[in-house]
């Protein structure tokens, strides 16, 4: 039997010390707070974007010797499939792959208003693009009989209501996705999960929501969030994705968590602990 030491990482400073990750949408919002988490950790990361300026800014920022960027479409398999081989060619292995890039529509509630192309644009992102991103990550890590694979999902994995009929569609399969590829690679001692973020104050949700003042989220916050006081940030989803990356999570797969502070659990605008 395992001692308890044996189970601990190497350094509590550095959970993810020796390891290699791919972080899709890593430019900017939580995929870049996840890229610098990493690296504080010990961990070589790779960030795959579009926003070119913003990535290569990102890892001037945090170093060369720690961080580096490549152009990444993610709708495009070669892109994808570049990235990764990036990685091998540079790092030599592929231990934890973030497939973080997503985009959002316009917030139109009538179904009627909606327009497949601008539907068919968004799960292309959020749904392809993770596919993709998964597909290629198992390709090299398969050989290697180990590796963790972190979709970022939503509050719209589970929920209805919350966003567009788009974005809620493609995060419902970035959940479906990610459990039946669990199902398949654990035999190759892959583990792969999702994790799922309430609502963050990125540039993408504030347009989205258009909470453009302060006092807007405040009041958005009394009504919606189970933790009272406590403000949701890019850092919490950073911190869950080290977790899911290290060694710590050796056992979990196929699991969808949920940084959400309670808000896929309860109704807090209902029931007997109704603050309404």
């Amino acid at each position: 039997m395992q001692s308890s030491k044996s189970l601990l990482i190497a350094s509590p400073n550095k959970r993810l010390e020796g390891k290699v990750a791919l972080v899709t949408g890593g430019a900017r919002g939580i995929g870049e707070c996840i890229a610098r988490t990493f690296c504080k950790h010990g961990a070589k990361v790779v960030i795959g974007d579009i926003l070119d300026e913003l990535g290569l800014s990102v890892c001037d920022d945090i170093g060369s010797t720690m961080a580096s960027y490549i152009h990444c479409d993610i709708t495009q398999e070669s892109h994808i499939g570049k990235a990764i081989n990036a990685t091998i060619s540079k790092h030599g292995k592929l231990d934890i792959m973030v497939n973080n890039a997503a985009i959002i529509d316009d917030s139109k509630p009538s179904i009627l208003d909606n327009e497949k192309s601008k539907f068919d644009k968004v799960i292309a992102v959020n749904l392809t693009g993770v596919f993709l991103g998964t597909k290629h990550a198992a390709r090299v890590m398969i050989p290697a009989r180990k590796g963790s694979i972190i979709n970022i999902g939503s509050v719209c994995c589970s929920v209805g209501g919350v966003a567009s009929h788009a974005y809620t569609s493609s995060k419902h399969g970035v959940l479906g996705l990610t459990k039946n590829v669990a199902a398949e690679l654990g035999r190759y001692k892959i583990r792969v999960n999702c994790l799922s973020p309430y609502y963050i104050a990125t540039v993408a949700a504030e347009d989205f929501f258009k909470l453009e003042e302060k006092e807007k989220e405040r009041e958005k916050s009394k009504v919606y969030s189970n933790l009272e006081g406590v403000v949701h940030k890019s850092e919490d989803i950073a911190e869950a994705a080290i977790y899911l990356g290290s060694d710590e999570s050796r056992y979990v797969s196929g699991h969808n968590l949920n940084v959400d502070g309670g808000f896929t659990a309860i109704n807090p605008a209902f029931g007997l602990f109704s603050r309404l």
